[in-house]
C-alpha cells in the first residue's frame, strides 16, 4: 500500500519530541555518581577564588598607603633644602648659600639636542608611553629573571621624578608599584613638555647642583641655551650616577658614558653619525669655579636679614638681586685690606667698615670689617659707635632751619653746661668765628654753644627725620655725638644734604623671584620724602665742602669732584670717622677696635678720609662729573669782617640780655 511501511502511515507512527528526535532518555547527571571528581572541582574552584582574592588583596596592599600626587607647584618645591643664590643687577651670580639649584629652564628656549641628549640617554620612548614603559617593563623582568638579579629598572623620566620626588628609595614592588601609578596619574595630569621641563630642573648633576641652569653655568659657565651637542650629552650622563660621574671628579668615565649617549641619539634620528663623531672629539673645557672675595659675606648676610623680613616664610629657592656693584665691592675691599695693613696696624687700629650708596639710596659695597672669615659681626650695619665731631652737621642743619647762616659769629672760647666744659681737640680757642668757619675745623666749643640755642629734643628730632634709628637722650653733649649710632645711619643721615633735602632709604635688596622667576618681591619705586628744605640742604652742602676744601677733611679731596663731608673723632681716638659725597655717591668710614681700646691719635681726617677716598675713586670710575647742588656758593669773609660782625653781635647780644632784665 503506498506511502505505508511496516510502521503504518505517518499519521499511526508514535509522536516524537521535536520532529524525528528520540525520546529523552531520563539523565542521571555527569557528576552523579562520581563524587571524587565533584569535590576535586568544588575544591579547586574554591582555591582559585582563594588565590583570586589573595592576588587582590596582595595588588590593593602595594598601593595601601600611597602618597596623593603632590601639586604641580609642590612638586617644583619638594625635597628642596634652603638656597639662595644671589645675584648683581646683571644677573650674574654673586654667591649661592646652600645646594646650588640652577634658574629655571623652558624646553622650549632650548636648543632640540639639549632635551634629546636626555630622552636618548634615559627614556627614548618618552613621548610614546603613558608615564610607565609597559614594553620596557616586560624586558627589564625577563631580564633580571633570567640573571638571576636586579640589572634592569625600566624607569621612564617620569618614574624618576616620582621615586626622586614623592616616594623614598627603596628599592621594592610595593615602591615600585606605587611609582608606576603615580608616574600614570601624573601623565594625565601635566603635558610631556612641562614633565620634562620638570624633570630637567629638579634632576641632581653631581657636585652639589641641581637643575640644569645649574650644571651648565658651573660645569660649563654658560647658560643652558648655549650648550652644544657635546656638552649636552656629557650632562646627560650624569643623572644616572651624579656621584660616580660628576665632570669635577671622574671626567674619564662620564666620557664613555657620553659615548652611549651619542650612539642612542644616532639610533633616535635626532642627530647625524658626523655630529656625533664631532661632539665626542669636542675638547671639554671646564669652567673654573667663580672666585668671590670672602668678604662679601657682610653684604650677604645683610640681604639675607633683609629676605627674612621681607618674606618670613621662606620658600625652598630663592633668587634675590642685589644692589651690590660687584665690581667695586671686590676693589673697595682690596683697597680697604691693603690701607688696613699698611697703616692700621702702625696706628694700632685693628678694625674699619664701610659704606658707599647712590642718591636711589642702593647700597653699592659693604666692608663690615677686616676679615668675615674670622669675625662675620658687621661694624657697618650692626656696630653703634660714637660719631664724635661727624654728627656736628645736624646741629648746624637744625640752626640753619631756625632761620641762622653760615655767616653768623659765635666766640670760640671755654664754655661750661650744668657742669659739663667741653674742650677743643688742639685745647686752644679762637676767638670769634663764623658757623662755617667752626664747622670746618671741628670747633668743640662753638658746636656745644649751638646744641644750646636750638635745643636737643630739636637735633634729636631732625636725625629722626632724617632716618636715624634708635633711641638719644637730650643731653647737652649729644652736640659733639656722644651717643652712638651705626655707621649705615650715618651715611644716611648725610645722604639728606646731598639729594637736597629728601630722605634716603638704604635698601640691598631689589627683587626677589625663585628659581622658576616668579617674583615674590620687587621693591617698589616711590618719590622720596622731603624732610629738609632744599635751600637749608645747598645751605649746609656748602659749609661742609669748606670742611674738605680747607678744613680737617683735607685727605677726601676728590679730583674733578665736588665733594663735601666731616670727619669724626671720639674721646681718646676710640672711633674715627669720615662720612661724605659727591652729586652721584655718598659713602662714609668708621675705623677703630672691638675691644674699645683707643687708637694711637687716629682723627677722622686721617686713616677714614683717606680710606673714604680710595673707596670714592673707585666708585667714581666712568662717571661724568656733576656738579654738586650748593657747593661753592658761600662767600669768604675777611677777618675785619669777621671782627665787626662779632662786635655787633656781641652789642645786640648785651642789648637783649638789658631788655629782658
Amino acid at each position: 500500500m503506498a506511502g505505508k511501511t511496516s510502521f503504518g502511515s505517518p499519521e499511526d507512527r508514535p509522536p516524537t519530541h521535536g520532529g524525528n528526535r528520540r525520546p529523552k532518555r531520563a539523565s542521571r547527571g555527569f557528576l552523579k555518581g562520581r563524587p571524587i571528581l565533584l569535590w576535586s572541582l568544588v575544591i579547586v574552584g574554591g582555591l582559585a577564588l582563594i588565590a583570586a582574592i589573595a592576588v587582590w588583596l596582595y595588588v590593593q596592599s602595594l598601593y595601601r598607603g600611597m602618597p596623593g600626587l603632590p601639586t604641580t607647584e609642590q612638586l617644583w618645591a619638594k625635597g628642596r633644602e634652603q638656597a639662595i643664590e644671589f645675584v648683581d643687577r646683571d644677573g650674574d651670580t654673586i654667591a649661592i648659600r646652600g645646594p646650588r639649584y640652577g634658574r629655571a629652564v623652558r624646553v622650549e628656549e632650548l636648543p632640540p639636542h639639549v632635551a634629546q641628549a636626555f630622552i636618548a640617554a634615559e627614556d627614548k620612548r618618552f613621548y610614546e608611553h603613558d608615564g610607565a614603559d609597559t614594553q620596557a617593563i616586560i624586558r627589564a623582568a625577563w631580564a633580571n629573571f633570567t640573571s638571576g638579579e636586579t640589572v634592569s629598572g625600566a624607569s621612564t623620566i617620569t618614574q624618576q621624578l616620582i621615586k626622586n620626588l614623592v616616594l623614598t628609595p627603596e628599592q621594592t614592588l610595593r615602591r615600585k608599584a606605587q611609582e608606576v601609578r603615580l608616574a600614570r596619574q601624573l601623565e594625565e595630569r601635566l603635558s610631556k613638555d612641562e614633565i620634562l621641563e620638570l624633570y630637567l630642573n629638579r634632576i641632581y648633576f653631581g657636585a652639589g647642583f641641581y637643575g640644569l641652569g645649574a650644571a651648565s653655568r658651573f660645569y660649563f659657565g654658560k647658560p643652558p641655551e648655549e650648550l652644544t651637542v657635546g656638552e649636552a650629552s656629557l650632562l646627560a650622563t650624569l643623572p644616572q650616577a651624579p656621584s660616580r660621574l660628576a665632570l669635577t671628579n671622574n671626567l674619564d668615565d662620564a666620557k664613555q658614558r657620553q659615548a652611549y649617549v651619542l650612539r642612542e641619539m644616532v639610533n633616535a634620528g635626532f642627530i647625524s653619525q658626523r655630529q656625533a663623531a664631532a661632539a665626542a672629539a669636542e675638547e671639554v673645557e671646564l669652567a673654573e669655579p667663580p672666585a668671590r672675595d670672602p668678604q662679601f659675606g657682610y653684604a650677604l648676610d645683610a640681604a639675607t636679614e633683609r629676605v627674612n623680613e621681607i618674606l618670613p616664610s621662606l620658600p625652598g629657592d630663592l633668587v634675590v638681586t642685589l644692589t651690590i656693584d660687584a665690581d667695586v665691592q671686590q676693589r673697595v675691599d682690596a683697597a680697604f685690606t691693603k690701607r688696613m695693613k699698611e697703616e692700621g696696624a702702625a696706628q694700632d687700629a685693628t678694625q674699619a667698615a664701610g659704606i658707599l650708596m647712590d642718591p636711589r639710596g642702593r647700597i653699592l659695597a659693604m666692608y663690615g670689617g677686616v676679615d668675615y672669615t674670622e669675625n662675620q659681626f658687621n661694624r657697618a650695619t650692626q656696630a653703634r659707635r660714637q660719631p664724635g665731631s661727624a654728627f656736628k652737621p645736624f646741629v648746624y642743619a637744625t640752626a640753619i632751619r631756625q632761620g641762622l647762616t653760615p655767616y653768623d659769629v659765635r666766640r670760640d672760647q671755654p664754655v661750661t653746661i650744668d657742669g659739663w666744659s667741653p674742650q677743643n681737640y688742639s685745647r686752644v680757642y679762637s676767638g670769634p668765628m663764623t658757623l662755617t668757619e667752626a664747622l670746618q675745623d671741628s670747633i668743640n666749643t662753638i658746636a656745644a654753644q649751638l646744641g644750646q640755642e636750638v635745643g636737643e629734643e630739636n637735633i634729636i628730632s631732625l636725625i629722626k627725620s632724617f632716618g636715624v634709628s634708635g633711641d638719644f637722650d637730650p643731653f647737652p653733649s649729644i652736640a659733639l655725638g656722644s651717643q652712638g649710632l651705626s655707621l649705615l645711619d650715618l651715611v644716611r643721615a648725610y645722604g639728606v644734604f646731598m639729594t637736597g633735602g629728601t630722605r634716603l632709604d638704604p635698601y640691598i635688596v631689589d627683587r626677589i623671584s625663585n628659581s622658576r622667576g616668579d617674583v615674590l618681591y620687587e621693591r617698589p619705586s616711590y618719590d622720596p620724602s622731603r624732610v629738609y628744605p632744599q635751600r637749608d640742604a645747598e645751605t649746609m652742602v656748602a659749609m661742609m665742602e669748606r670742611v674738605i676744601a680747607d678744613g680737617t677733611g683735607r685727605r677726601a679731596r676728590l679730583e674733578g669732584w665736588q665733594v663735601a663731608g666731616k670727619t669724626g673723632t671720639s674721646q681718646e681716638s676710640r672711633d674715627a670717622w669720615f662720612v661724605g659725597f659727591s652729586a652721584l655717591r655718598v659713602g662714609g668710614v668708621w675705623v677703630g677696635n672691638d675691644d674699645d681700646t683707643p687708637m694711637a691719635r687716629v682723627t677722622g681726617g686721617g686713616l677714614p678720609a683717606t680710606l673714604w677716598h680710595d673707596m670714592m675713586v673707585i666708585a667714581h670710575e666712568n662717571l661724568e662729573p656733576e656738579a654738586l647742588a650748593g657747593a661753592g656758593s658761600l662767600v669768604t669773609l675777611s677777618p675785619q669782617t669777621r671782627q665787626r660782625i662779632a662786635f655787633y653781635r656781641d652789642v645786640g647780644n648785651a642789648f637783649a640780655g638789658t631788655q629782658s632784665n
